[in-house]
């Protein structure tokens, strides 16, 4: 799933995309990985400027896909706007369009077509991913080679990198526990 591709309506709000009560005209897009660089190039706008409904358009390559939104009221007053699922029918702040498939739905709407590959993952590979994932907040402009667990950020309080420092340990744990696993294993033969 995580391959795929992902409109997140929150995310494209703070940086400037679509804008309540504007219509927005044609601007470039982009879809990075952190392993293989850009994935997908587009383009998007939208209108938000109506009271009761809104849309949002995305052409990627041969896709030209048009998205209802809809504004829904808070519990404490303003609106929070949701992209409509074409398929469900019903609001969702984030839409997927996975490897293959020819269009953004809901999560829901693809049910069990797609999984995280997290889902796959055996202990050993979640925590090697669990250790990536906290050297990856610490490092900053460190090289990650030189250090299990990189030093505390300045802005960084200490209970959170006491945290991150405690989690590291279990993953530490974890992989102990398979390596012994596997010694005693290739012992046994």
């Amino acid at each position: 799933m995580q391959d795929g591709l992902k409109l997140d309506l929150n995310r494209l709000a703070r940086q400037g995309f679509v804008r309540r009560g504007a219509n927005i005209g044609g601007r470039g897009i982009k879809w990075t990985h952190s392993y293989w660089g850009e994935i997908a190039t587009g383009t998007i706008s939208a209108d938000m400027s109506g009271k009761d409904e809104g849309w949002f358009r995305i052409q990627l390559g041969s896709l030209d896909q048009r998205i209802i939104l809809l504004p829904r009221a808070r519990h404490f007053g303003g609106q929070q706007w949701y992209f409509l699922c074409p398929i469900m029918n019903r609001p969702a702040s984030v839409l997927w369009k996975p490897n293959g498939a020819t269009r953004f739905c809901s999560r829901q709407t693809w049910g069990r077509q797609v999984a995280y590959q997290s889902q796959f993952n055996d202990a050993t590979n979640r925590a090697h991913a669990g250790k990536a994932r906290i050297k990856s907040q610490l490092i900053a402009d460190l090289d990650p080679d030189e250090w299990d667990l990189p030093p505390k950020p300045k802005w960084m309080r200490w209970a959170t990198y006491n945290r991150y420092g405690e989690q590291n340990d279990h993953y530490e744990e974890v992989l102990d526990y398979g390596c012994v696993a596997l010694a005693s294993k290739l012992l046994a033969s």
